[in-house]
């Protein structure tokens, strides 16, 4: 009963959130998604749904194509993901199981987190975001090369947390989701953190992929007003997104993640340094806070 009441809200949440984003687009002018949107959408949420994660990708080739200015890489990276993040969501949650007193308590600590971090990128100064982002990036590799060599923690069979480790698992969540604000995402993190507190990887999904699905759509109606953002390329990766999740969970069986891990690794990398090193060289400037 529990996980039904959470997925009928979840759905009516991504709802509202569709509605939003498409009003606001048409009062732009932007109501054409990008071509280009729809591939990286596509191809980001496919692998995403697979645990490579689409954040750091994402992050890499819309740099890489200079397809938007890096002030805007928080907010396309929220706003484009969420709907293909809320799908997972609504498969994982309701395929796995998982106590549902703990999820309910890390989806709510993360939106939390998430409200506390969104107005706070709005008004960074892009320097601010470069050297965030470009150290995500840095971490985010350096998680997919661990996984590769299998340094992952192995994790145990609990599905559920007691005492101070819930109380710690709710922490975390919290800034966890704060920092996805920033494009930093909570996957990889999350997994990591309750692998090591000893419950099974496998349950884990429900709460990290829970947690982004309604944080996404909460810091997302504040990133879609912003002037900081381009709609159509967002459009497009909704669009994009929301099959290739669907084809990820229920027809592909099986993948050589591993050798797209390293090539992830590479991209990655190059994308960091690349942020990092802009970032170094540009003179910090102040950004005029935004409105609303």
């Amino acid at each position: 009963m529990i996980i039904a009441v959470l997925l009928t809200a979840l759905a009516l949440l991504a709802a509202f959130y569709a509605v939003q984003l498409v009003r606001t687009a048409k009062a732009r002018g932007a109501l054409k998604p990008k071509a280009e949107g729809i591939a990286i959408g596509a191809v980001a949420n496919f692998f995403d749904a697979l645990g490579i994660g689409s954040f750091a990708p994402t992050t890499a080739w819309l740099r890489f194509r200079k397809l938007v200015p890096d002030s805007f890489l928080p907010a396309v990276l929220n706003a484009g993901h969420c709907l293909p993040t809320v799908m997972q969501g609504l498969v994982f949650m309701k395929l796995i199981q998982v106590d549902p007193v703990l999820l309910i308590a890390c989806i709510g600590a993360s939106i939390l987190g998430a409200v506390i971090g969104a107005p706070i990128v709005l008004r960074l100064p892009v320097r601010a975001v470069q050297m965030v982002v470009g150290a995500a990036l840095l971490i985010a590799a350096a998680l997919y090369a661990m996984t590769n060599l299998n340094l992952m923690p192995a994790g145990g069979e609990a599905l559920s947390l007691d005492g101070n480790m819930f109380l710690i698992a709710i922490v975390a969540h919290v800034l966890m989701g704060a920092l996805m604000s920033f494009g930093i995402g909570l996957y990889a993190p999350s997994l990591i953190m309750l692998s090591l507190m000893g419950m099974n990887p496998t349950a884990a999904f429900p709460i990290m992929m829970g947690a982004c699905a309604f944080l996404m759509p909460v810091s997302s109606l504040r990133f879609i007003k912003s002037q900081r953002i381009d709609l159509r390329l967002v459009l497009g990766m909704a669009i994009g997104g929301i099959p290739a999740v669907l084809l990820a969970a229920f027809v592909i069986t099986s993948l050589p993640l591993t050798v797209l891990r390293w090539g992830v690794v590479v991209v990655v990398l190059y994308a960091a340094v690349n942020l990092l090193m802009t970032a170094l060289k540009t003179r910090q400037a102040p950004v005029p806070a935004e409105q609303g």
